[in-house]
């Protein structure tokens, strides 16, 4: 048997990609001849193959931030805010696909390529200011923890942010019975939220003329309608997300060829426009619940004030129509499911961040533990002092920081998926390029804006002395003017690196590579993106020297 094989070392990185072509005479079947079974097989059941990084990302899109977020957009603004939901969701859905891609075309994860691409200091200050990203995702799921805490089993907010730490370490711990069963569990539990929430929904019945108008009809009216939108921009489209996603498909086993990575690309797009739509799903009817609810005629007096102070530890009253007495204890297990899926997540994302950027082991319970640390910090401050309205506060302050901190991972992103050093011919149409950098830079703009407004409002109308305002204006005004210098830098600055090798350039032997034959003997491919160490989620053994 003639073995002829080509190895593409990437630089700076630590994947080998490797083609392997095994060539026996006569058509003989080789023995191992996996992708010659992958051609073979029927579209559907290859899709089946790719499922499962998308919809654990999709949870992120339906943690406690993004509950929070909604029902306040909903009591304060009835229906006007859902034009947010539709936009964050399908950029959501295109820069999750970008970051997919990535990690197939490259085999590297985004932490990975960052890695390669920028020189030291400013890969540091990525890495810190995606660890900041992981920190400010877990506190709403800290938070929604523990006002579950407070629902089922009556302990204060604060002994309940205490104990955050606990049930997610118990949550991962049962990996040990199969990640893909804790998935499952979880998955079951966030969609009793979303059953409870859809038959909250027919209940009510909101108009439907409302939603369709809110839905397309941009607005931004009545006090704080902008730092809500911030706010539901931020729980929606999450930094550290971009990290994971293109870390979770190298655990999936890819054909080595150019039509092998096309099918992964677009089953991939194909599951996370499935999940992202559910999640679009749940999100429009937990605000046209919430402001159908706050926004009645005929709202009670003590409904009134529930909304007008709307918390996570409060909303399960929106329920009683279809759950009766039973809802507040079902919607304080989705509440929990919610907050553990999405801080199983963030750990994920951390370990790959970790890895990524610096080639750090860490297990996971002791990085859960960290990161639980630091989020568990602010929020039991903020929960003794100002009980669970202050909690639910400091949510909607979590989800603005991660608006704030989505160009750092989200630039970096969107140079790379459309640079030609890095994927190759796979890299993205002018279109897409078009569409991602206009939503982008939109979205940039706007938090931009919304920074510089904000403050300066701040000053002109705080209590403060004077000489205080000063010296506040002294140490915020250059920290802004460092965050837009920062944000040109990435934007404009051009890649260096190349990491995208050709398999072989030679027309003929492409075409044959694909069908699956080479001198009409089998064909083998390796699964050239295919990361043994991502199989399982686990790190590296140690640094590399």
């Amino acid at each position: 048997m003639m073995l002829q094989q080509q190895q593409q070392q990437v630089s700076n990185g630590n994947n080998n990609r490797i083609v392997a072509v095994n060539v026996t005479p006569s058509g003989t079947p080789s023995p191992n001849h996996d992708s010659s079974k992958l051609d073979q097989t029927p579209g559907w059941k290859k899709f089946f193959t790719y499922v499962g990084p998308g919809f654990l990302v999709s949870l992120a899109y339906l943690d406690p931030g993004n509950m929070e977020t909604d029902l306040q957009a909903g009591a304060n603004h009835g229906y006007e805010l859902l034009w947010i939901i539709l936009i964050g969701l399908i950029f959501a859905l295109i820069i999750q696909s970008l970051a997919a891609n990535l990690g197939v075309c490259t085999g590297k994860h985004l932490s990975e390529v960052c890695k390669a691409e920028y020189p030291l200091f400013v890969k540091y200050c990525l890495w810190i200011l995606a660890e900041l990203a992981v920190i400010a995702a877990d506190i709403p799921e800290v938070i929604g923890t523990a006002f579950a805490l407070n629902i089922l089993f009556h302990i204060p907010v604060w002994g309940g942010v205490l104990l955050t730490g606990c049930s997610t370490l118990l949550f991962l711990g049962l990996q040990r019975f199969g990640v893909r069963k804790l998935e499952l569990l979880i998955s079951i539990l966030v969609f009793v939220m979303a059953a409870c929430f859809f038959g909250e929904m027919s209940y009510v019945k909101p108009p439907a003329a409302g939603v369709v108008e809110g839905m397309f009809v941009p607005k931004l009216n009545g006090n704080g309608a902008v730092a809500d939108a911030i706010a539901l921009l931020g729980a929606l489209i999450m930094p550290h997300n971009l990290f994971l996603h293109s870390a979770l498909v190298l655990s999936r086993k890819i054909p080595g060829s150019k039509r092998g990575i096309n099918d992964a690309c677009r089953y991939f797009l194909i599951e996370s426009g499935f999940a992202l739509f559910v999640a679009f799903l749940i999100n429009v009817a937990m605000i046209s619940v919430s402001g159908t609810v706050c926004t009645a005629k005929d709202i009670s007096a003590e409904n009134v004030e529930r909304c007008s102070d709307l918390t996570l530890n409060s909303a399960s009253f929106l329920l009683k129509n279809v759950l009766g007495r039973s809802s507040s204890i079902i919607y304080a297990i989705a509440l929990l499911a919610s907050g553990q899926s999405s801080a199983i997540t963030g750990t994920y994302a951390g370990q790959f961040i970790m890895q990524g950027f610096l080639d750090l082991k860490m297990k996971k319970w002791v990085r859960n533990l960290l990161t639980r640390i630091v989020a568990i910090a602010p929020s039991l401050v903020v929960s003794i002092i100002g009980g669970s309205s202050g909690a639910g506060r400091l949510i909607i302050i979590a989800s603005m920081i991660l608006s704030f901190e989505l160009p750092f991972a989200l630039i970096p992103l969107l140079k790379f998926s459309s640079s030609s050093t890095k994927m190759g011919p796979h890299k993205n149409s002018m279109i897409i390029i078009v569409i991602s950098w206009i939503l982008g830079l939109g979205i940039i703009g706007i938090n931009v804006y919304y920074l510089i407004t904000a403050f300066v409002g701040w000053i002109i109308h705080s209590s403060l002395p004077k000489v205080a305002n000063v010296f506040i204006g002294i140490i915020v005004f250059p920290l802004m003017a460092l965050y837009i210098v920062s944000v040109i830098y990435l934007t404009f600055r051009k890649d260096t690196v190349k990491t995208f090798v050709e398999v072989k350039d030679d027309p003929t032997m492409q075409t044959h590579m694909e069908k699956g034959f080479v001198n009409d003997g089998q064909l083998e491919l390796s699964n050239a993106p295919y990361r043994e160490d991502l199989v399982d989620i686990p790190l590296p053994e140690g640094p590399r020297l």
